[in-house]
C-alpha cells in the first residue's frame, strides 16, 4: 500500500510569508493524519508547533541546506510516511529558545535529556543506541524513566514517545 506525503516549503506566493505551512495545517484539517514533510530555509515557530502539536500522522521539518544526501531525504520521507516524527537538529534548537521550564522536566537526568532530544530528532531506539554508545535496553530503560517522570501512563490512545518530545520541546 502506498501513502502520500505532502511536502511543503515555509514560504510561497504570493506573499512568500507562511503559506506554506498554513497550506500543510490546513490539509491536515481536510485530512486527518495527512503525513507532512516541511522543508524549508526558515524556522516558522509559531506554525511548526502546531504543525507538531497534531499528533495524528507523520510529520517532519527539515532545512533544505542541511539535507545532505538523497538517502537522508528519503529516509526522512519513509519515517514521516510512516507516521514518524523527523526534525533537523536546528528546529529543534529554535523551538527550544523559548522554553518556559516546565517543572517535569527540570526531573529529567542529562542522559535523558539527551535521549528525549534524539527522540525529537526522530531517531529509534536502535540509533539512539548507537549515537549514544549505549545498549538498546539501556535507551529503552531511559524513555521509560523519561515517561514516568513527565507523568505519561500508557493509554491505548497515546503515543508516549510523541508526548515526550511535544513537551520537551514546549519547555
Amino acid at each position: 500500500m502506498e501513502t502520500s506525503v505532502e511536502i511543503v516549503d515555509v514560504r510561497l506566493p504570493p506573499a512568500f510569508t507562511d503559506e506554506g505551512l498554513r497550506t500543510a495545517l490546513e490539509a491536515r484539517r481536510q485530512v486527518p493524519g495527512l503525513p507532512v514533510l516541511v522543508l524549508s530555509q526558515y524556522v516558522e515557530q509559531l506554525y511548526a508547533r502546531e504543525l507538531l502539536a497534531d499528533q495524528a500522522g507523520g510529520v517532519g521539518y527539515l532545512l533544505k541546506d542541511r539535507v545532505f544526501s538523497d538517502e537522508a531525504f528519503i529516509e526522512a520521507l519513509r519515517t514521516v510516511a510512516g507516521g514518524g516524527t523527523v526534525l533537523d537538529p536546528e528546529v529543534i534548537s529554535k523551538l527550544l529558545g523559548r522554553r518556559s521550564g516546565d517543572e517535569p522536566m527540570a526531573l529529567l537526568s542529562a542522559r535523558e535529556r539527551e535521549v528525549l532530544a534524539l527522540m525529537a530528532e526522530g531517531r529509534s531506539n536502535s540509533a539512539i543506541a548507537q549515537r549514544l554508545f549505549v545498549s538498546e535496553k539501556a535507551v529503552s530503560k531511559h524513555s521509560t524513566s523519561i515517561f514516568i517522570k513527565l507523568g505519561l501512563a500508557p493509554t491505548g490512545d497515546d503515543n508516549r514517545r510523541v508526548l515526550a518530545v511535544l513537551a520537551f520541546l514546549n519547555e
